[in-house]
């Protein structure tokens, strides 16, 4: 397979800080020169339910009506027994992408790059014709399907990224990347104790501060779903079953935060966020992968029980707060 990482990259730095690895492949989508085109059936989302960075993409891709113009190919929530660090289409019959046909996600990143030497990571966006890699870039892909992809939205699709609060939007989502999305790995990769407290600590003063936000508005920027709280849900809905025990993230659970926990529930009853959830593919993933769960063999082969994720479909009393059911700007024609 090229040169591709035969185990799992440490990504750490002499602090023991846990430093998520760059980008490969970023070229934006868009109609000017050089950018990728925008074409119906020409590429495909490979993703796995337990990543929250392709989870969101799917959300996006969903809520938006864009599921017949990018098809999905879906990875399996173990990583496969093999001396590198990889995703697996081992649910697909005959254990091979049936679109693709590749039985793991580094083949196309190995015909993209030969000398790709990085983890081949979900969401990645494939040109099917030539099974290669366009696009990995987890932090802008939602965007570019809010925006380069809008000529293939479905009727009324909302306006996840409103062009008036882009530059709010980025701002916040920004913080929340650090801190938060990739504040829980800095806690669960992290390979010193003060790596760890700093990420910790850093993780539940930003959670602190959602709180505190969210005490008087519906969602992040008021009345209506955005960007960001796609983002942000990601994180929040594998925290407690995931995060909480196996990153060692565990001050408070989500379900302790009266606003966060009554937010969570407010998004996952939403289409497009609960229907694309799945918790025990996450569980499985956190808990029994062998790039992630404990060394001791014996705890490792435990998928734990709870929490009880049915609670999540409780009353949240959140719409209170905007006065109104619906939770999508529809941009006005």
């Amino acid at each position: 397979m090229g040169n591709l990482q035969k185990e799992k990259p440490l990504e750490v730095d002499q602090k023991g800080k846990f430093n998520r690895q760059k980008n490969s492949f970023t070229t934006p989508f868009g109609s000017n020169v050089g950018d990728l085109p925008v074409e119906v059936g020409r590429y495909r989302l490979l993703w796995s339910p337990v990543c929250p960075w392709a989870h969101r993409t799917v959300i996006v891709r969903r809520i938006l009506g864009l599921e017949d113009v990018i098809s999905l190919g879906t990875a399996s929530p173990m990583r496969p027994n093999i001396p590198r660090v990889d995703w697996e289409f081992s649910l697909d019959e005959g254990g091979l992408d049936p679109v693709l046909g590749v039985q793991y996600i580094s083949e196309v990143y190995v015909n993209a790059d030969p000398e790709y030497t990085g983890r081949p990571t979900v969401p990645a966006i494939v040109d099917i014709q030539e099974k290669k890699v366009v696009n990995n870039d987890y932090f802008r892909l939602t965007n570019y399907l809010e925006t380069a992809w809008a000529p293939f939205h479905k009727e009324n699709a909302p306006d996840l990224y409103p062009e008036h609060l882009r530059a709010e939007i980025d701002e916040l989502s920004d913080g929340i990347f650090h801190n938060v999305n990739n504040g829980v790995y800095k806690c669960g990769f992290a390979r010193s104790q003060e790596a760890y407290e700093e990420a910790y600590d850093s993780l539940f003063n930003y959670l602190d501060q959602l709180e505190e936000r969210l005490s008087t508005k519906r969602f992040l920027f008021g009345d209506y779903i955005t960007d960001t709280d796609v983002r942000l849900y990601a994180t929040l809905a594998r925290f407690d079953v995931a995060y909480y025990s196996a990153f060692k993230a565990n001050r408070n659970m989500i379900v302790d935060f009266p606003n966060l926990w009554g937010y969570l529930r407010d998004l996952y009853q939403t289409p497009g966020f609960g229907d694309t959830t799945d918790f025990e593919a996450i569980k499985v993933h956190y808990h029994l992968s062998n790039h992630i769960a404990s060394d001791d063999q014996k705890s490792k082969n435990i998928l734990p029980k709870g929490p009880d994720t049915s609670t999540l479909n409780t009353p949240h009393g959140r719409e209170a707060l905007s006065g109104k059911e619906e939770k999508f700007l529809i941009p006005q024609k």
